[in-house]
């Protein structure tokens, strides 16, 4: 099977939560309203080897065994753009944009050989998959890889870091396992969302405070664009509480400042 893509610029796929990796969620914590988004699935799913080797396993005892992607993201409801995407509906980081936007529309979140999902556009997409578009998938092989690869290879080399910040979400709040369990029997796939900080505060990173100081007027942004809204709700508490982590894990590093001086 032959599979045709191009992308026309729309800027439509520009819209809603954006995973990211580690590495390029730190380096747009001035832009991006990040969180962490868990996905499970059980051992029934083709992804379920591919999940557990990127993310990490829960097992409940017998044969009930979940694998579970955990993902960082700029947390954005659908309706609204990337805060990266400019009026003229073209990138504005286009040059040092995240390996999630430039292996579009591939998804190295799952094997190669089932990308051919991936390949068929969203409603209202104005993506190019006719005859006339570049091959870009055959024989369930990608023609050109170099994105996915790079992408995959960050996947696999940020894999520790988020499994070690899984043990302890999951040593801490035993209740995610549940979560997690009823997340994975939905029938549109389920998903887990926690914090920024949590993450922060489970690594011990040094550079937290910095961090916390630049994404405060971002969640306070994206706070005001969802107050009112109750389709939103859920986002704007989230922006909310998250705000307030935030600038509890600034203002502890000043207080420890003073307190050493």
């Amino acid at each position: 099977m032959t599979s045709h893509f191009q992308c026309t610029a729309c800027g439509k796929c520009c819209y809603g939560v954006l995973p990211l990796t580690y590495r390029d969620a730190l380096k747009r914590t001035n832009i991006f309203p990040l969180c962490f988004i868990w996905t499970p699935v059980g051992k029934n799913s083709a992804d379920f080897p591919w999940y557990r080797k990127l993310g990490t396993s829960v097992n409940f005892g017998g044969k009930l065994e979940l694998a579970v992607i955990v993902s960082p993201a700029s947390f954005v409801p659908s309706p609204l753009p990337c805060p990266a995407l400019k009026q003229d509906n073209l990138c504005g980081i286009h040059d040092d944009k995240p390996s999630r936007c430039r292996s579009m529309p591939f998804y190295p979140y799952r094997e190669e050989r089932y990308q051919a999902d991936h390949l068929r556009p969203r409603p209202g997409w104005d993506c190019d998959t006719s005859s006339k578009a570049p091959v870009v998938y055959t024989n369930k092989r990608l023609v050109n890889r170099d994105d996915f690869d790079r992408e995959a290879r960050d996947l696999t080399e940020q894999a520790p870091i988020l499994r070690s910040y899984a043990e302890f979400m999951l040593r801490y709040q035993p209740s995610l396992a549940n979560r997690l369990a009823i997340a994975a029997t939905q029938r549109a796939g389920g998903r887990i969302i926690t914090s920024l900080s949590s993450f922060l505060t489970a690594t011990k990173d040094p550079d937290s405070p910095e961090i916390a100081k630049q994404q405060i007027p971002v969640l306070s942004l994206f706070a005001k664009k969802t107050e009112g809204n109750p389709d939103l709700a859920d986002f704007h508490n989230h922006y909310v509480s998250w705000g307030k982590e935030m600038t509890y894990l600034a203002q502890a590093n000043h207080q420890a400042e003073e307190c050493s001086q």
